[in-house]
Formats: structure tokens, sequence, C-alpha cells
């Protein structure tokens, strides 16, 4: 058997989320039809399963610009997606994923996977950004499938301030759902709201004769960009719906402080809607270091 890493992006507007779901178009099915179609494997083989695991669920909704993912297969099924190209399998297997997959799934690379690693348990950290347009926002229509659009002026100092209360090892029960068997404690590296300065789409392009510069597509936006080890279910949307209710004035910063200190689930820090929020980046320690990772992240953890 060959484990094989795999590196993707995703529009999640058109899936149910990552998790393979019945009679429901999700990102992870449509995948691994599309590997049992081009690897030419019955679904019903149980020695050629084809199942993905993958760094980071994703909800319905939720978009992804780097998400990782890895597959075991055996050599002989692998090697069948060679045919006629005078290519690696692995790069057999991307060109013919990218034949079948739709559009609103884009497959960045397939690579054989070092010894020791695991999509989900090898990872360091994830790293989210949610991407909102306020009213001093002059938001761009293209994006709408990926901004959040508020009718409210947000207060970006204070939801700084917020957002730092999270940053550090703390039990996120009051704005995350356990998985069964799991905890809601996570560590959270790095927390913080910006808006995107106005700035033309290429900065140190000499204008040759340009009578307009096209500005970059994100200009005015706020973003909050947060890194962990990892997340529990709901728990960036939760803490950015959070973080917009105090900016907007409707909650106050001592009462984002008592859910922090208070881990206890209700209506009030529940998510916000999934479209704002992109997976962006998946990073994993040294080769020699994948395997120690990825047991020792399997331990339930606590404060």
């Amino acid at each position: 058997m060959t484990r094989l890493r795999l590196d993707l992006a995703y529009d999640g507007g058109g899936f149910y989320g990552w998790a393979r779901q019945p009679d429901l178009r999700t990102v992870q099915g449509t995948i691994e039809d599309a590997l049992h179609k081009v690897l030419r494997v019955p679904f019903d083989d149980a020695d050629e399963p084809l199942r993905l695991t993958v760094a980071g669920r994703t909800d319905t909704g939720v978009h992804a610009s780097h998400q990782v993912a890895h597959l075991d297969v055996s050599d002989e099924v692998l090697a069948r997606c060679v045919g006629h190209m005078e290519v690696p399998s692995t790069e057999a297997l991307a060109r013919r994923l990218k034949a079948v997959l739709p559009s609103d799934i884009v497959i960045h690379r397939v690579s054989v996977a070092p010894e020791g690693f695991d999509a989900r348990f090898s990872a360091l950290e994830r790293t989210y950004v949610y991407r909102v347009a306020d009213q001093s926002s002059e938001v761009d229509p293209r994006l709408r499938g990926c901004v959040l659009r508020v009718d409210e002026t947000l207060d970006l100092d204070v939801m700084n301030q917020a957002a730092a209360m999270t940053i550090g090892l703390h039990d996120f029960g009051s704005f995350a759902t356990p998985n069964p068997g799991g905890t809601t404690i996570r560590e959270v590296k790095t927390a913080y709201w910006r808006r995107v300065p106005a700035a033309p789409l290429i900065p140190n392009a000499i204008a040759m004769d340009e009578a307009y510069r096209t500005p970059t597509l994100e200009s005015g936006l706020i973003t909050f960009t947060i890194v962990a080890d990892a997340f529990a279910r709901n728990m960036v949307r939760s803490l950015v719906g959070s973080c917009i209710k105090v900016g907007s004035g409707r909650k106050s910063l001592a009462w984002f402080a008592g859910k922090m200190a208070e881990p206890v689930r209700e209506g009030s820090s529940g998510p916000i809607a999934p479209q704002g929020l992109t997976l962006e980046h998946i990073a994993y320690p040294a080769d020699d270091q994948l395997a120690a990772r990825a047991e020792a992240i399997r331990a339930v953890r606590t404060l």
C-alpha cells in the first residue's frame, strides 16, 4: 500500500460540508466517487475502500483554499491510472482527477506521503480566515459567495480585545461542540481582526500611461485570521459571530470574557453564517517528526 497526500481547494457553497453523507453532495463524497471512477475500483471493494482522511472537516458552505487529505491505495491499483501517459503515477492520478472533478473542486497536487504522515493528526496548526464587509466597506459583488455582509459599522479595536482573550490554551465550550469522546479544549496561537487596506492590484508595477489602477479585490474588507493546533466543531464561526456582536455594540467585552471563563454552550454565542469562512493553510512538522506528532495529538486534551 502507498499513502498519498492530496493538496486541494474547493468552493464550499455547493457542498453539505466535507464529510460524506448519504444522498447529499459533499466534498469527500465527490472526490471519493472520482477516485473510484479513475482507478476503476468498485464501490463495494472492501480491499480498496479509497477513503480520504482530511486535515480539517469543514462545515456546510465553508471554503478551503488549501486543504490536505491522505489516501491509502495499493500500488497495483495506483498504476492503473498511468495508461499511455509517460508520467509518474501520482501525476497521472492528479491529471485524471482534474479531468472528472467538478469546477468547484481543484486538486493542486498528488504526492507520495512521507513515512508517518497523517493528514489529520500530524498537522501542527490550521489557519482560517473569515471575511466580512461592514457599512464602511464597498464589497465587490463577485465576492458574495465568500464574504459576509453586515449592516453595521464594526469597531475593530474592541473586536481585537475580544480576540486576544482567545489566545492560549482554553476550553472553548461556549463556542464549540465536542466530537464524541473529545473535548473543546484547543490552543489558539494567533487571532486578530484587520481591515484590508485599499491598494492597487500590482503595487510595484510601473504605470505605463494608465489612467486607472485596478484595485485589489479585497480592498476595504475586514478579515479575522485565527491559527490553532486544531478547531472544534463550529468554533471559528461562533467566535466570529461573538466578536461581531461585541464590535457592533450589541454585546460587551465583559460578556465575551464571561463566555471564555464559563465554557457553557447556549444560543447567544452560536455560529454565524458559513460563507465568509475559508480554511487557508495547514502546517506540518519536518518529515522525521510526523509520526511523533500524530501520536501526541491523539491524546485527549486537558487544561
